[in-house]
């Protein structure tokens, strides 16, 4: 039994140690199995580890070209400015050079006008000199002479038997009334020839304008004149049997009312027409230039009397009215049965005022001028008042004709050279009559003020204190101190 026991024993010991076996086989199969994937991984990390090192040595290596070819183009571009700046100092050095002559040639040049001054002044001295001289010799010369001629007459008067002081100092009256005389007379003439000069100035200026404006009119106002009275007559002998002419008789006569012009009016403008011939002989663009005026194709309508009397009367109140403005004559505007009363024009700000400022600065102030009449209007500038001149200047540009209710704008500008308040005007004058914006510059000043006019305590009694507090204020733009 025992014997049977330890073979069963046996058996079981056997299954068990050929299980072991299986599981050692199988854990060193495990084994080796990792072992060979543990091999390969590290040959994977030892290729990569030299792919690494391989790819710094590549960027190190291409770093160092790229360095060496920097420092080479840095060496190349230095020799570049180097030769550059070489090139450009040495023009800089000639221009110097010569701008070094040329002011040593100029000082040479002032130095000798000022030695050839300085001996034209001894020359002019040394001239003077001598005629001072001579002056005074002839001057003693005179004296000596004058004094003989006293002498003659006082022996004269003492032979007579006359008063000698007196009848010397009537002598002496006598020539210095002679040589007011001439010096009166002297000055007389100098004065009518100033005069003189000075009229034939303004007649020339005045002609000028004159033959200006009426070179132009005259042709005008005489054609017009001759056709409208042409007209008149023949509308008065519309009764005959010439009325009932053919077209081709009245252009006819229309050229001979052209060909009769009066010759002194063709020939006021006949220097102007001379002048625009020199300047205009040919034409810059072809057109209408080449296309002669043909009086005998003249609308009916354009040689209607009616027509040409209204164009003459409106030319006439237009050349009325430009000669009331530029006179400075201005009338009563009526507009829509109203009387416009008042300026013309109002300014915004009411007051031009520039406060409070400093000495050297510039100050711009803009102002807008509104036609506050009931009309069409314009306006022009006429200047500042003549003490501020010097200190205040206005840009103002004239818009022309302006509708009641449009705006236009000027800008003053302040240059102030003294600490001083100044006053004035901007003086304009506008179809209605002439108006003017103030203008005040004040400089900075303290303006001090108590909150208070009166310190009331109220009721107290015998001993007791009562402290009221006062505030001063400086409104002004400049500091001060107080005690």
């Amino acid at each position: 039994l025992e014997m049977w026991h330890l073979e069963t024993e046996q058996g079981k010991y056997e299954n068990l140690h050929e299980q072991l076996k299986k599981d050692e086989e199988e854990l060193e199969m495990q084994y080796q199995e990792r072992g060979k994937v543990r091999i390969w991984k590290e040959k994977i990390t030892a290729l990569q580890a030299e792919e690494n090192w391989r790819s710094r040595e590549k960027k190190e290596e291409e770093a160092q070209k790229e360095c060496e070819e920097r420092h080479i183009k840095m060496c190349e571009d230095a020799k570049r400015n180097h030769e550059k700046a070489i090139h450009f100092l040495r023009k800089s050095m000639a221009r110097i050079h010569e701008k070094n002559v040329k002011e040593e040639v100029k000082t040479q040049e002032h130095m000798e006008r000022r030695i050839q001054a300085v001996l034209s002044l001894k020359t002019s001295i040394t001239s003077n000199r001598e005629k001072l001289q001579a002056l005074q010799a002839r001057n003693k010369a005179m004296a000596i002479e004058a004094k003989k001629q006293e002498m003659k007459m006082r022996e004269a008067i003492l032979a007579e038997g006359g008063n000698v002081a007196k009848e010397i100092l009537l002598h002496k009256r006598l020539l210095e009334h002679e040589k007011e005389k001439q010096a009166f007379r002297e000055q007389q003439k100098s004065r009518k020839i100033e005069i003189v000069s000075q009229i034939l100035r303004e007649k020339a200026s005045i002609h000028k304008q004159k033959k200006s404006q009426s070179c132009t009119k005259a042709v005008k106002d005489g054609f017009f004149n001759y056709i409208f009275k042409t007209f008149v007559l023949s509308q008065k002998s519309s009764c005959s049997p010439s009325a009932y002419s053919p077209a081709g008789e009245r252009t006819a006569s229309a050229g001979e009312i052209s060909e009769k012009i009066p010759h002194d009016v063709l020939c006021e403008s006949g220097e102007d027409e001379e002048e625009g011939d020199e300047t205009l002989v040919e034409p810059e663009f072809p057109g209408l230039w080449s296309q002669e005026c043909d009086l005998h194709k003249i609308s009916e309508g354009e040689m209607d009397p009616k027509h040409l009397a209204t164009g003459i009367a409106k030319k006439e109140v237009f050349e009325k009215k430009m000669e009331e403005f530029q006179a400075g004559i201005f009338h009563e505007r009526i507009v829509s049965g109203r009387e416009h009363k008042g300026c013309g024009f109002y300014s915004k700000p009411s007051c031009v005022h520039f406060k409070d400022f400093d000495v050297g600065q510039i100050y711009k102030k803009k102002v807008v001028l509104i036609n506050a009449s009931r009309g069409v209007n314009s306006c022009r500038l006429l200047g500042i008042s003549e003490w501020l001149k010097d200190f205040v200047g206005v840009h103002f540009d004239p818009p022309g004709k302006m509708s009641a209710g449009m705006s236009c704008h000027m800008v003053v500008t302040f240059r102030p050279m003294i600490n001083e308040t100044l006053k004035g005007e901007v003086m304009f004058v506008a179809q209605t009559g002439p108006f003017s914006v103030p203008l005040k510059c004040t400089a900075k000043r303290c303006i001090l003020a108590l909150d208070k006019e009166l310190i009331d305590f109220g009721s107290h009694v015998v001993g007791e204190t009562i402290s009221r507090t006062i505030t001063l204020t400086n409104s002004g733009a400049l500091g001060t101190k107080f005690k």
